[in-house]
Parts: structure tokens; C-alpha cells; sequence
């Protein structure tokens, strides 16, 4: 029984340990070196995007406080919208010309 028992783990362990080498073999390959580069690089624009998405939750959190800001101490409401503030600006310089 004892050997039966020894017998059965050296199978398991062998069988572990070619799924292993086999593996590690396909990752030296050509094609499998593609593969973890392709990942990577899928891994890497997911976490740019991210940062990038979180930046502007970030940007614009803020950019809401100062017109809060704004507003309150000076009872004015700001333009809204993007660059609304230069829009003004832009007419009459071309009214000028």
C-alpha cells in the first residue's frame, strides 16, 4: 500500500512537472514571447486609460470647486461650459479687425 501511495505521487509530481517544462518551452517560443508582449502591452493601455480617465474625473472635480469658489465670493455664476471664458475675447478681437 505504501508503495502504491509513492507510486501515485511520483506520477502526479511527473505529470506537474511536464505540464511545466512544456509550458515554460511554449513561452521561449517565438509565438509565446508575442503572446506575453501582447498582454503586456494590453495591460499597460488599460492602466494608461485609466489614469488618464481618473485625471480628468479629477480635473474637472476641481475646476467644479473653483467655480463653486467663484460664485460664492463673488455672487457671480462663471460661464459654463469648456473655455467659455475666452469666447468673449475672441468676438471682440474680431470686431476690431
Amino acid at each position: 500500500m505504501k508503495r502504491l501511495f509513492w507510486l501515485g505521487v511520483g506520477v502526479v509530481a511527473g505529470v506537474a512537472l511536464s505540464r511545466k517544462a512544456s509550458e515554460t518551452a511554449r513561452q521561449a517560443t517565438p509565438a509565446g514571447l508575442a503572446s506575453n508582449l501582447g498582454d503586456a502591452v494590453r495591460e499597460l493601455a488599460g492602466a494608461v486609460g485609466s489614469f488618464g480617465a481618473e485625471v480628468r474625473a479629477g480635473m474637472n472635480e476641481r475646476e467644479q470647486e473653483l467655480h463653486d469658489m467663484v460664485e460664492e465670493r463673488t455672487a457671480v455664476a462663471p460661464p459654463s461650459g469648456r473655455h467659455a471664458a475666452r469666447r468673449p475675447a475672441r468676438r471682440a478681437r474680431r470686431a476690431e479687425g
